[in-house]
Protein backbone atom coordinates (compact mmCIF):
# COMPACT_ATOMS: atom_id res chain seq x y z
CA UNK A 1 0.00 0.00 0.00
CA UNK A 2 1.06 3.46 -0.96
CA UNK A 3 0.59 6.89 0.77
CA UNK A 4 -2.35 6.93 -0.51
CA UNK A 5 -5.92 5.65 0.30
CA UNK A 6 -5.89 1.97 -0.08
CA UNK A 7 -9.42 1.86 0.18
CA UNK A 8 -12.84 4.22 1.31
CA UNK A 9 -11.77 1.75 0.66
CA UNK A 10 -0.02 -16.43 20.07
CA UNK A 11 -3.45 -18.65 20.44
CA UNK A 12 -5.96 -19.62 17.90
CA UNK A 13 -9.81 -19.38 19.22
CA UNK A 14 -10.92 -22.73 19.46
CA UNK A 15 -14.13 -23.37 18.22
CA UNK A 16 -15.42 -23.78 21.49
CA UNK A 17 -14.66 -20.38 22.89
CA UNK A 18 -14.32 -18.33 19.74
CA UNK A 19 -12.15 -16.07 21.64
CA UNK A 20 -10.11 -13.41 19.67
CA UNK A 21 -6.13 -14.27 19.23
CA UNK A 22 -4.20 -12.53 22.23
CA UNK A 23 -1.17 -10.77 20.32
CA UNK A 24 1.14 -10.65 23.75
CA UNK A 25 4.87 -10.97 23.44
CA UNK A 26 4.61 -14.80 23.02
CA UNK A 27 8.29 -14.96 21.27
CA UNK A 28 9.96 -12.51 19.34
CA UNK A 29 10.27 -14.28 16.07
CA UNK A 30 -17.40 9.48 -0.23
CA UNK A 31 -18.72 8.14 3.42
CA UNK A 32 -22.17 6.80 3.44
CA UNK A 33 -25.10 6.69 5.96
CA UNK A 34 -26.29 3.08 7.41
CA UNK A 35 -29.31 3.31 5.92
CA UNK A 36 -27.52 3.71 2.09
CA UNK A 37 -25.10 1.01 3.04
CA UNK A 38 -28.12 -1.32 3.94
CA UNK A 39 -29.41 -0.39 0.82
CA UNK A 40 -26.02 -1.48 -0.75
CA UNK A 41 -26.65 -5.45 1.03
CA UNK A 42 -30.03 -5.65 -0.83
CA UNK A 43 -28.82 -5.14 -3.81
CA UNK A 44 -26.01 -7.41 -3.99
CA UNK A 45 -28.81 -9.97 -2.81
CA UNK A 46 -27.51 -10.89 0.62
CA UNK A 47 -29.36 -10.83 3.88
CA UNK A 48 -28.28 -9.43 6.99
CA UNK A 49 -29.01 -12.49 8.32
CA UNK A 50 -26.76 -14.87 11.09
CA UNK A 51 -23.40 -15.56 8.76
CA UNK A 52 -22.63 -19.20 8.45
CA UNK A 53 -19.34 -20.58 9.85
CA UNK A 54 -18.28 -22.33 12.80
CA UNK A 55 -17.79 -20.36 15.96
CA UNK A 56 -13.87 -20.87 15.45
CA UNK A 57 -14.39 -18.52 12.51
CA UNK A 58 -16.64 -15.65 13.58
CA UNK A 59 -15.80 -14.93 17.35
CA UNK A 60 -18.18 -13.17 19.60
CA UNK A 61 -18.28 -10.36 17.96
CA UNK A 62 -19.95 -11.47 14.86
CA UNK A 63 -16.51 -10.96 12.40
CA UNK A 64 -15.00 -13.80 10.63
CA UNK A 65 -11.97 -14.47 11.07
CA UNK A 66 -9.13 -16.53 9.11
CA UNK A 67 -5.83 -18.28 9.30
CA UNK A 68 -3.00 -16.01 7.34
CA UNK A 69 -1.34 -18.27 5.34
CA UNK A 70 0.99 -20.94 6.82
CA UNK A 71 1.06 -18.68 9.57
CA UNK A 72 -0.97 -20.59 12.16
CA UNK A 73 -1.96 -16.48 13.26
CA UNK A 74 -5.59 -15.36 13.48
CA UNK A 75 -6.81 -12.41 11.77
CA UNK A 76 -10.35 -10.32 11.28
CA UNK A 77 -11.72 -10.40 7.82
CA UNK A 78 -11.80 -6.85 7.52
CA UNK A 79 -8.07 -5.22 8.23
CA UNK A 80 -8.30 -1.49 9.39
CA UNK A 81 -6.04 0.41 7.02
CA UNK A 82 -3.91 2.99 8.85
CA UNK A 83 -3.41 5.42 6.28
CA UNK A 84 -7.13 7.30 6.96
CA UNK A 85 -6.29 7.69 10.61
CA UNK A 86 -4.09 11.12 9.83
CA UNK A 87 -5.97 12.69 7.22
CA UNK A 88 -7.15 16.10 7.15
CA UNK A 89 -9.92 16.51 9.25
CA UNK A 90 -9.45 13.40 11.33
CA UNK A 91 -8.39 14.47 14.88
CA UNK A 92 -5.94 12.59 16.75
CA UNK A 93 -8.40 11.67 19.52
CA UNK A 94 -10.86 10.94 17.27
CA UNK A 95 -8.29 8.27 15.33
CA UNK A 96 -7.40 6.81 18.19
CA UNK A 97 -11.23 6.10 19.63
CA UNK A 98 -12.08 4.57 15.68
CA UNK A 99 -8.68 2.16 16.60
CA UNK A 100 -10.01 1.13 19.99
CA UNK A 101 -13.66 0.76 18.92
CA UNK A 102 -12.73 -1.42 16.08
CA UNK A 103 -10.55 -3.76 18.19
CA UNK A 104 -12.94 -3.72 20.75
CA UNK A 105 -15.67 -4.88 18.53
CA UNK A 106 -14.03 -7.61 16.48
CA UNK A 107 -11.07 -6.15 14.28
CA UNK A 108 -7.81 -7.06 15.28
CA UNK A 109 -5.60 -6.68 11.95
CA UNK A 110 -3.92 -3.03 11.83
CA UNK A 111 -2.23 -2.54 8.73
CA UNK A 112 0.00 0.79 8.54
CA UNK A 113 3.26 2.14 6.98
CA UNK A 114 6.67 4.15 7.48
CA UNK A 115 5.97 6.77 5.23
CA UNK A 116 2.11 7.51 5.77
CA UNK A 117 1.12 11.23 6.48
CA UNK A 118 4.44 11.97 7.28
CA UNK A 119 4.76 9.21 10.20
CA UNK A 120 1.61 10.54 11.91
CA UNK A 121 -0.34 7.50 10.77
CA UNK A 122 1.94 5.41 12.93
CA UNK A 123 2.38 8.14 15.77
CA UNK A 124 -1.37 7.88 16.14
CA UNK A 125 -1.69 4.21 15.84
CA UNK A 126 1.17 3.56 18.57
CA UNK A 127 -1.08 5.84 20.52
CA UNK A 128 -4.21 4.17 20.12
CA UNK A 129 -2.18 0.79 20.86
CA UNK A 130 -1.19 1.58 24.84
CA UNK A 131 -3.27 0.75 27.92
CA UNK A 132 -3.21 -2.68 26.70
CA UNK A 133 -4.57 -3.07 23.06
CA UNK A 134 -1.03 -3.74 21.56
CA UNK A 135 -1.93 -7.05 22.81
CA UNK A 136 -4.80 -7.57 21.29
CA UNK A 137 -3.90 -6.73 17.34
CA UNK A 138 -1.58 -8.22 15.01
CA UNK A 139 -0.01 -5.74 14.04
CA UNK A 140 1.59 -4.62 10.58
CA UNK A 141 3.72 -2.11 8.87
CA UNK A 142 5.73 -1.35 5.61
CA UNK A 143 9.27 0.47 4.36
CA UNK A 144 10.11 1.98 1.62
CA UNK A 145 13.59 1.71 1.56
CA UNK A 146 15.52 -0.59 -0.76
CA UNK A 147 18.86 -0.27 0.25
CA UNK A 148 20.07 -1.74 4.25
CA UNK A 149 21.04 1.17 5.70
CA UNK A 150 17.82 3.11 4.82
CA UNK A 151 15.25 -0.28 5.59
CA UNK A 152 17.07 -0.46 9.30
CA UNK A 153 16.48 3.03 10.02
CA UNK A 154 13.09 2.59 8.83
CA UNK A 155 12.50 0.05 11.02
CA UNK A 156 13.72 1.32 14.05
CA UNK A 157 11.63 4.82 13.24
CA UNK A 158 8.11 2.75 12.90
CA UNK A 159 9.01 0.41 15.86
CA UNK A 160 9.65 3.83 18.13
CA UNK A 161 6.08 5.56 16.39
CA UNK A 162 4.29 2.55 17.37
CA UNK A 163 5.63 2.59 20.23
CA UNK A 164 6.51 -1.21 20.24
CA UNK A 165 9.20 -3.74 20.72
CA UNK A 166 8.49 -5.64 17.34
CA UNK A 167 6.01 -5.44 14.79
CA UNK A 168 3.91 -8.64 13.88
CA UNK A 169 4.15 -8.30 10.02
CA UNK A 170 6.66 -6.09 8.10
CA UNK A 171 6.02 -5.56 4.44
CA UNK A 172 8.60 -4.65 1.66
CA UNK A 173 6.52 -1.17 0.30
CA UNK A 174 5.34 -0.16 -3.07
CA UNK A 175 6.86 -3.08 -5.66
CA UNK A 176 5.99 -0.86 -8.83
CA UNK A 177 8.93 -1.23 -10.70
CA UNK A 178 10.72 -4.34 -11.87
CA UNK A 179 13.80 -3.52 -10.81
CA UNK A 180 12.49 -3.18 -7.12
CA UNK A 181 12.90 -7.01 -6.29
CA UNK A 182 16.40 -7.02 -7.66
CA UNK A 183 17.56 -3.90 -5.66
CA UNK A 184 15.38 -5.85 -2.70
CA UNK A 185 17.57 -8.99 -2.67
CA UNK A 186 20.44 -7.23 -3.88
CA UNK A 187 23.77 -7.57 -1.18
CA UNK A 188 23.21 -4.40 0.82
CA UNK A 189 19.82 -4.51 -0.37
CA UNK A 190 16.78 -4.15 2.38
CA UNK A 191 16.06 -7.52 2.73
CA UNK A 192 18.83 -8.32 4.70
CA UNK A 193 18.03 -5.29 6.85
CA UNK A 194 14.68 -6.98 7.07
CA UNK A 195 16.45 -10.57 8.21
CA UNK A 196 18.43 -9.05 10.61
CA UNK A 197 15.44 -7.58 12.29
CA UNK A 198 13.81 -10.78 12.35
CA UNK A 199 16.79 -12.55 14.12
CA UNK A 200 16.75 -9.19 16.65
CA UNK A 201 13.16 -10.02 17.75
CA UNK A 202 11.51 -6.68 15.78
CA UNK A 203 9.90 -8.41 13.26
CA UNK A 204 7.66 -11.63 13.46
CA UNK A 205 6.72 -12.34 9.68
CA UNK A 206 7.29 -10.80 6.10
CA UNK A 207 5.58 -9.85 3.40
CA UNK A 208 4.96 -7.58 0.80
CA UNK A 209 2.94 -5.04 -1.10
CA UNK A 210 1.98 -3.22 -4.61
CA UNK A 211 -0.40 -2.14 -6.54
CA UNK A 212 0.58 -1.82 -10.08
CA UNK A 213 0.87 -5.09 -11.53
CA UNK A 214 0.54 -8.54 -11.19
CA UNK A 215 3.45 -9.07 -13.46
CA UNK A 216 5.58 -7.56 -10.92
CA UNK A 217 4.43 -9.09 -7.75
CA UNK A 218 5.21 -12.52 -9.97
CA UNK A 219 9.01 -11.40 -10.46
CA UNK A 220 8.94 -10.38 -6.80
CA UNK A 221 8.04 -14.42 -6.14
CA UNK A 222 10.71 -15.36 -8.63
CA UNK A 223 12.91 -13.15 -7.70
CA UNK A 224 12.66 -13.99 -3.58
CA UNK A 225 12.35 -17.82 -4.38
CA UNK A 226 15.81 -17.85 -6.50
CA UNK A 227 17.84 -16.77 -2.87
CA UNK A 228 15.63 -19.15 -1.15
CA UNK A 229 13.14 -16.41 0.50
CA UNK A 230 9.14 -17.42 0.75
CA UNK A 231 7.60 -14.45 1.93
CA UNK A 232 4.72 -14.70 4.23
CA UNK A 233 2.05 -12.66 3.42
CA UNK A 234 1.60 -10.62 -0.18
CA UNK A 235 -0.57 -7.79 -0.50
CA UNK A 236 -2.40 -6.45 -3.80
CA UNK A 237 -5.62 -4.79 -5.19
CA UNK A 238 -8.42 -6.97 -5.32
CA UNK A 239 -11.95 -5.57 -5.86
CA UNK A 240 -14.80 -5.71 -8.58
CA UNK A 241 -12.93 -4.07 -11.76
CA UNK A 242 -9.10 -5.77 -11.04
CA UNK A 243 -10.76 -8.73 -12.89
CA UNK A 244 -10.98 -7.20 -15.90
CA UNK A 245 -7.92 -5.26 -16.45
CA UNK A 246 -3.89 -6.30 -15.64
CA UNK A 247 -5.64 -8.55 -13.27
CA UNK A 248 -4.18 -9.72 -9.85
CA UNK A 249 -6.78 -12.05 -9.05
CA UNK A 250 -6.50 -13.94 -12.36
CA UNK A 251 -2.67 -14.02 -12.37
CA UNK A 252 -1.06 -13.79 -8.85
CA UNK A 253 -4.06 -15.12 -6.85
CA UNK A 254 -3.55 -18.56 -8.11
CA UNK A 255 -0.44 -18.74 -6.82
CA UNK A 256 -0.63 -17.54 -3.96
CA UNK A 257 -3.13 -19.84 -2.70
CA UNK A 258 -1.42 -22.68 -4.30
CA UNK A 259 2.06 -22.03 -1.84
CA UNK A 260 -0.22 -21.19 1.33
CA UNK A 261 0.78 -17.55 1.35
CA UNK A 262 -1.42 -15.02 3.47
CA UNK A 263 -3.55 -12.84 0.94
CA UNK A 264 -3.89 -9.18 1.85
CA UNK A 265 -6.69 -7.60 -0.33
CA UNK A 266 -6.86 -4.13 -1.00
CA UNK A 267 -8.51 -1.30 -2.75
CA UNK A 268 -11.74 -2.87 -2.63
CA UNK A 269 -13.01 0.78 -4.06
CA UNK A 270 -10.09 2.23 -4.73
CA UNK A 271 -10.56 5.02 -2.91
CA UNK A 272 -13.83 5.37 -3.75
CA UNK A 273 -13.11 5.84 -7.45
CA UNK A 274 -14.57 2.73 -8.51
CA UNK A 275 -17.79 4.38 -6.70
CA UNK A 276 -17.52 7.32 -9.24
CA UNK A 277 -18.00 4.60 -12.14
CA UNK A 278 -21.70 4.12 -10.38
CA UNK A 279 -21.73 0.58 -11.54
CA UNK A 280 -21.51 -0.99 -7.55
CA UNK A 281 -22.23 0.06 -3.79
CA UNK A 282 -19.85 -0.31 -1.46
CA UNK A 283 -21.28 -3.37 0.75
CA UNK A 284 -20.77 -4.94 -3.33
CA UNK A 285 -17.30 -3.93 -3.50
CA UNK A 286 -16.73 -5.36 0.19
CA UNK A 287 -18.34 -8.81 0.04
CA UNK A 288 -16.62 -9.05 -3.65
CA UNK A 289 -13.09 -8.98 -1.73
CA UNK A 290 -14.20 -10.97 0.99
CA UNK A 291 -15.52 -13.82 -1.23
CA UNK A 292 -12.30 -14.11 -2.59
CA UNK A 293 -9.59 -16.69 -1.07
CA UNK A 294 -8.35 -13.67 1.11
CA UNK A 295 -6.67 -13.75 5.00
CA UNK A 296 -7.97 -9.90 5.35
CA UNK A 297 -9.38 -7.27 3.35
CA UNK A 298 -7.79 -3.83 4.29
CA UNK A 299 -9.97 -0.77 4.52
CA UNK A 300 -9.63 2.72 5.13
CA UNK A 301 -11.36 3.89 7.92
CA UNK A 302 -11.96 7.75 8.71
CA UNK A 303 -14.98 7.98 10.63
CA UNK A 304 -17.73 5.94 12.57
CA UNK A 305 -20.16 5.28 10.27
CA UNK A 306 -17.14 4.37 7.54
CA UNK A 307 -16.26 2.14 10.39
CA UNK A 308 -19.68 0.36 10.90
CA UNK A 309 -19.91 -0.02 7.36
CA UNK A 310 -16.70 -2.29 7.06
CA UNK A 311 -18.08 -4.55 10.36
CA UNK A 312 -21.76 -4.86 8.58
CA UNK A 313 -19.75 -6.26 5.70
CA UNK A 314 -17.93 -8.47 7.70
CA UNK A 315 -21.22 -9.44 9.91
CA UNK A 316 -23.38 -9.60 6.81
CA UNK A 317 -21.19 -12.07 4.22
CA UNK A 318 -21.85 -15.27 3.33
CA UNK A 319 -20.08 -16.73 -0.22
CA UNK A 320 -21.20 -15.39 -3.22
CA UNK A 321 -22.85 -17.77 -5.87
CA UNK A 322 -21.35 -18.09 -9.09
CA UNK A 323 -24.49 -16.13 -10.61
CA UNK A 324 -24.12 -13.59 -7.88
CA UNK A 325 -20.10 -12.76 -9.21
CA UNK A 326 -21.05 -12.86 -12.64
CA UNK A 327 -24.00 -10.37 -12.33
CA UNK A 328 -21.24 -8.04 -10.51
CA UNK A 329 -18.56 -8.24 -13.07
CA UNK A 330 -20.83 -8.11 -15.91
CA UNK A 331 -22.28 -4.76 -14.25
CA UNK A 332 -18.82 -3.54 -13.66
CA UNK A 333 -17.23 -4.92 -17.42
CA UNK A 334 -17.66 -2.14 -19.90
CA UNK A 335 -16.46 0.87 -17.24
CA UNK A 336 -12.97 -1.71 -15.95
CA UNK A 337 -12.05 -2.66 -19.45
CA UNK A 338 -9.41 0.08 -19.99
CA UNK A 339 -8.80 0.54 -16.51
CA UNK A 340 -10.13 4.01 -15.99
CA UNK A 341 -11.43 3.35 -12.60
CA UNK A 342 -8.20 1.62 -11.16
CA UNK A 343 -6.01 4.81 -11.17
CA UNK A 344 -3.32 3.14 -9.01
CA UNK A 345 -2.39 0.63 -11.94
CA UNK A 346 -2.89 3.39 -14.62
CA UNK A 347 -1.23 6.73 -13.25
CA UNK A 348 1.10 7.44 -10.38
CA UNK A 349 -0.83 9.53 -8.22
CA UNK A 350 -1.37 6.47 -5.74
CA UNK A 351 2.55 6.24 -6.48
CA UNK A 352 4.50 7.61 -2.87
CA UNK A 353 7.83 6.26 -3.43
CA UNK A 354 7.82 7.47 -7.17
CA UNK A 355 6.91 11.60 -5.93
CA UNK A 356 9.55 10.91 -2.83
CA UNK A 357 12.40 8.37 -4.30
CA UNK A 358 14.49 9.42 -1.62
CA UNK A 359 12.60 7.32 0.28
CA UNK A 360 13.92 4.28 -1.57
CA UNK A 361 17.58 5.55 -0.15
CA UNK A 362 20.81 5.24 -2.97
CA UNK A 363 21.45 3.00 -5.29
CA UNK A 364 22.85 -0.91 -3.98
CA UNK A 365 27.21 -0.61 -3.76
CA UNK A 366 28.01 -2.67 -7.03
CA UNK A 367 25.65 -0.33 -8.94
CA UNK A 368 27.79 2.67 -7.98
CA UNK A 369 31.01 0.23 -8.58
CA UNK A 370 29.97 -0.64 -12.07
CA UNK A 371 28.41 2.53 -13.34
CA UNK A 372 29.70 5.41 -11.21
CA UNK A 373 27.44 7.51 -9.27
CA UNK A 374 24.11 8.74 -11.06
CA UNK A 375 24.07 12.27 -11.70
Amino acid sequence: MNSHPSTQDSKSPSSADGLLPNYSRREKSGNIERREFLKGLALTGIMASAPDGSSADRPKQDIPYHTLGQTGERVSAIGMGGFHLAQPGVEEAESIRLVRTAVDRGINFMDNSWDYNEGQSEIRMGKALKEGYRQKVFLMTKLDGRTKQEAAKQIDESLKRLQTDHVDLMQHHEIIRFEDPDRIFAKQGAHEAVLEAKKAGKIRYVGFTGHKDPHIHLYMLKVASDYGFKFDTVQMPLNVMDAHFRSFEKLVLPKLVEQGVGVLGMKSMGDGIILKSKTVQPAECLHYALNLPTSVVITGIDSMRILEQALEAARTFRPLSKDEVAALLAKTAQAAAKGDYELFKTSQHFDSTAHHPEWLGGQAPHVDQLAGPSS
